[in-house]
């Protein structure tokens, strides 16, 4: 549409605050070393199928958020009953370090299958034949993988988080129905 000056303008009843999208914001956006984002926790079973996932923020570390993520875990039971909570036992990366969280989880007779960090002050509690397991975490990360296929959730063009979490949790659903 052209006005007077012979330059086009915006239409009238159309403003520009509502094509400018809206910035990033929220209780589950925090900040990281590339921008704002969401981290996504999940929990995978032997075959990397997702058994419980949570999204929180960005900024708080794993080891806080593994308690939260451990109560949306589901667990398939072989015959009758309800599925059981607990995973016999946790194979997690570095971050998940914390003599705190593996006390919580001894007592919950789960076994956490963590390499110790560099920089541990006490010793260690772990010896080298339960890190045998820890080669199977490329199980995990393939899981990822098949997430970050999906571009809705990389890039996060959704402000609401109810909105992402029903697109994470689509992308969940399809990679579980692609390994049948």
């Amino acid at each position: 549409m052209l006005d007077e000056k012979g330059s086009a303008g915006l239409a009238r009843g159309l403003q520009l605050w509502q094509l400018c999208p809206g910035k990033k914001r929220g209780s589950f956006v925090g900040p990281t070393k590339r921008g704002k984002g969401t981290k996504w926790m999940v929990v995978v079973d032997g075959q990397g199928i997702p058994i419980g996932s949570t999204l929180a923020s960005a900024l708080p570390a794993k080891v806080k958020l593994a308690e939260e993520n451990l109560e949306t875990v589901s667990v398939l039971r072989i015959g009758r009953g309800r599925p059981g909570k607990r995973p016999l036992r946790l194979i997690a990366d570095k971050g998940y370090d914390g003599d705190p969280l593996r006390k919580h989880l001894k007592k919950l007779k789960i076994d956490l299958i963590v390499p110790h960090k560099r920089n541990r002050k006490k010793p260690k509690t772990q010896d080298g034949g339960k890190l045998r397991r820890y080669r199977k975490r490329w199980k995990i990360e393939r899981t990822f993988a098949w997430l970050s296929n999906f571009r809705c959730l990389v890039v996060s063009y959704e402000r609401l988080i109810t909105v992402y979490r029903g697109f994470f949790h689509l992308a969940c659903l399809m990679s579980v129905l692609n390994r049948f």
